[in-house]
């Protein structure tokens, strides 16, 4: 049976014609799989060719619309808003470009810089006398002998210093290379004689009080250098200008503490504050700055600085009832005070 259904296909075969006999052939090949493992076969080419050409159309789109963005500038802005970003740094008062603040220095730069500038004030008066039979010139009156010799007594009444004693000290800044000094009134208030620390001299220099104005709490000093040299002198820059968050720095000498550097911010600005004056007199003081920057006794009259250590302030006053609450007199009111000075004496 089975040779003679092989003679029947092949006497079929060669009976068909010749296109039909590729056919057949064609289909024989097919015979081999099976009908599910050829759909299969189709789906998965299908697939992956799907899926090849999702991904080249989806980068060409991408690419194209990044393209198209970038030449735009549908995102940055433009190249100098990319600038303008990247330039900004957090250099001390606030956010500020590199470009308009390329002058500011760092801390130790400001006090290395300004430091020469600032000096230490030393106030001296004659002792209190509790009464009349403290006073040596009272006691030949009453018989009284001094416990010293008479020549000691010549001595000290040829020298009016010797009678002095040390009644204060504070802080003040050279504004001049000549020897000018600013610092507070109340600093120098009654005293009989005022000596100046300066930084690389080892004695102190006797200063002459110039002006001493005790409504705005400024006064004036002079001093000449024994070798008659040039002084370091601080730059005074415009308080108008500053905004509350600047950084700012105080030098002074709280507590004999020498040439101490504290820093803080602006808190506030034109604030009104009410000191005792001389007398113990309540005053007012307008137009004051507030900063946390550590002021304490012996601050007063040192500079009040900012980040690139010139002067916008002078330390004038803390709140005792409080901590990180001191208070400045603007560089502007000591500008017009100085300048007050200078016109006065000019039209003398």
């Amino acid at each position: 049976m089975q040779n003679k259904h092989l003679h029947d296909h092949t006497t079929l075969q060669a009976n068909l014609p010749a296109g039909e006999e590729q056919f057949e052939a064609y289909y024989r090949q097919l015979e081999k799989y099976s009908p599910s493992g050829a759909k299969k076969r189709k789906k998965s080419n299908r697939s992956y060719i799907s899926y090849m050409s999702a991904f080249l159309a989806g980068a060409l789109l991408i690419g194209g619309l990044s393209f198209a963005a970038d030449r735009l500038n549908v995102f940055t802005g433009g190249t100098e808003a990319v600038r303008e970003a990247v330039s900004y740094n957090y250099s001390g008062a606030g956010l500020t470009t590199a470009s308009n603040k390329t002058d500011a220095k760092t801390p130790s730069d400001v006090y290395a810089e300004a430091s020469p500038a600032v000096v230490k004030i030393q106030t001296y008066t004659a002792p209190q006398r509790s009464s009349m039979f403290d006073d040596p010139r009272m006691w030949q009156y009453f018989g009284i002998m001094p416990e010293q010799d008479s020549s000691q007594h010549q001595q000290q009444e040829g020298n009016e210093d010797s009678n002095l004693q040390l009644s204060g000290s504070g802080t003040g800044f050279i504004i001049d290379e000549a020897g000018y000094i600013v610092t507070n009134a109340h600093v120098v208030s009654e005293a009989e004689k005022v000596e100046v620390f300066v930084t690389g001299y080892d004695e102190p220099m006797v200063a002459t009080v110039m002006n001493s104005d005790t409504e705005l709490d400024i006064a004036l000093l002079k001093i000449t250098a024994p070798d008659h040299q040039s002084l370091p002198a601080l730059t005074i820059a415009n308080s108008d200008n500053l905004v509350i968050g600047d950084w700012v720095m105080a030098i002074g000498n709280p507590y004999g503490y020498d040439y101490t550097l504290t820093m803080g911010v602006i808190s506030a600005k034109e604030r009104p504050i009410t000191v005792q004056d001389e007398n113990g007199q309540p005053q007012t003081i307008e137009h004051m700055l507030q900063t946390d920057a550590a002021i304490n006794p012996g601050n007063s009259g040192g500079p009040l600085l900012n980040e690139t250590g010139e002067v916008i302030g002078m330390n004038t006053a803390v709140s005792s009832e409080a901590q990180g609450i001191g208070f400045a007199i603007p560089s502007n009111i000591i500008v017009q005070y100085i300048e007050g000075i200078a016109s006065s004496v000019t039209t003398q």
